[in-house]
């Protein structure tokens, strides 16, 4: 790390009632004296002051907090000024601030040296980055876990144990020719196995609820014309979607998002999935097809005012090819109409009449949503976390065979390789590339 002082705005840009311009580094505490005019400033206490350019115009009045360091987000000295917000007064203290001698922050700098400084893991400083945006209430539950040290607590227990049964393979090595237990290997390979288990199942119960962290998508659906367009308004309750008789209105997907209960979801409804000639309408099918491939909970819509055909019998088929993978809830449309439609074998979740009340519907999706956070397992909250799990039961994978032909040198390397890889969630040994790009990602003044 470098000694430059660096600042940024820490808050979003627009009209607001303050703005927070955050300065860290050795000359933070030099720079707020001059621009306040102030000869001290006590540590985190909030002073009340004037905030001036250098050329000694105000700019505005404004509260000043000092963290001298250690004890900062940073671990260096940090300077945080509460000014009033605007597009105007925060930009001219930001100005000020570098005048005096300070640089613009880049992306993630922040959080970066508090990483560098010792004050945060990589795990915890991901769980800030995603905090931010986070998508529902259990999502910020668990970031907020995860800030206070929780998978940090995980990953060292696990890389605890591979290390432990490294020593085990290193004993052996090194007292050949000693008497050592004979269920040594025996061991070891219990040892693996539950550990195999462990992050297996925690892989799982990540990539299980991933829909938590991202936010979940949820695609509706259903041949041309079964009320997919009207169903989104009515969810959206805006008239986003055209809706018309003419089959095949909806030619593309259309996304929108839409908070329900304590999670925000991604709404998206699909170009009616048929047979065309129609090369436009063909293109719309395709992303249709994939965004059933992404999406965590799929609507299944189908008309019951009209006889079942070829298309609807099209709809079932996907229902069964994903119904293992995917949440999918069947509907029923257009109950209030003529019942006409019949599909022998299929069942429906749920029969509505999508122009008018959908809270059955509604209430479904919630109940769905809320299930994914009942496990209490430690959650991976980004795929470079997964990832690294998933070349950890690799490497462990990789060294079965040479333990069981008692090549331990190879078998040595692969836990070595494993323990590489569980490291990199919380603090790698030495990647300043991977940890620019990392960090890249953040926004401006975290």
């Amino acid at each position: 790390m470098n000694d430059d002082t660096i600042t940024a705005i820490a808050t979003a840009n627009g009209i607001g009632s303050i703005a927070i311009i955050r300065i860290s580094g050795d000359r933070a505490l030099e720079i707020a004296k001059v621009l306040s005019k102030q000869e001290t400033f006590k540590t985190r206490y909030a002073t009340l002051t004037n905030i001036y350019n250098t050329e000694d115009e105000l700019i505005d009045e404004s509260i000043v907090l000092y963290f001298q360091a250690p004890f900062s987000f940073t671990a260096e000295d940090v300077i945080e000024i509460q000014c009033h917000g605007g597009y105007i007064v925060a930009q001219s203290i930001l100005k000020a601030v570098l005048n005096a001698g300070a640089r613009l922050a880049n992306a993630g700098e922040f959080s970066k040296r508090a990483f560098f400084n010792g004050r945060i893991d990589l795990s915890e400083a991901e769980a800030i980055s995603q905090l931010i945006e986070a998508k529902s209430e259990d999502a910020a539950k668990i970031l907020a876990l995860q800030m206070k040290g929780s998978l940090k607590e995980f990953i060292e227990s696990v890389r605890d144990e591979i290390i432990h049964i490294l020593a085990y393979s290193e004993v052996t090595i090194d007292y050949a020719e000693e008497d050592l237990p004979e269920d040594l290997i025996e061991q070891i390979q219990s040892k693996l196995e539950e550990l195999k288990k462990l992050l297996q199942k925690t892989l799982q119960a990540s990539k299980s609820r991933e829909g938590l962290m991202q936010g979940f998508r949820v695609a509706i659906v259903g041949k041309p014309n079964v009320g997919k367009s009207s169903l989104l308004n009515r969810l959206l309750n805006l008239e986003r979607a055209i809706v018309s008789d003419i089959a095949g209105t909806t030619r593309d997907t259309i996304e929108e998002q839409v908070r329900i209960g304590s999670h925000l979801i991604r709404m998206v409804d699909t170009a009616g999935i048929r047979e065309t000639v129609d090369e436009i309408e063909r293109i719309g099918i395709e992303r249709s097809l994939e965004a059933i491939e992404s999406a965590d909970i799929v609507i299944a819509l189908f008309d019951s005012s009209r006889f079942s055909d070829d298309e609807d019998l099209e709809i079932a088929r996907l229902i069964e090819k994903y119904k293992e993978k995917k949440n999918i809830i069947v509907v029923k449309n257009k109950i209030d109409l003529e019942q006409k439609f019949s599909i022998p074998n299929l069942a429906f979740d749920l029969e509505l009449n999508s122009k008018n009340d959908v809270t059955p519907l509604i209430d479904k999706l919630e109940e769905i949503m809320n299930k994914s956070n009942t496990s209490d397992e430690i959650m991976l909250i980004s795929q470079r976390q997964i990832s690294a799990v998933e070349e950890t039961m690799q490497n462990i994978d990789e060294a079965y065979e040479p333990l069981e032909s008692g090549e331990l040198e190879i078998f040595s390397f692969h836990l070595n390789e494993a323990v590489k890889e569980m490291s990199s969630i919380t603090r790698p040994f030495e990647n300043d590339e991977m940890l620019d790009k990392m960090f890249g990602s953040f926004c401006l003044g975290k």
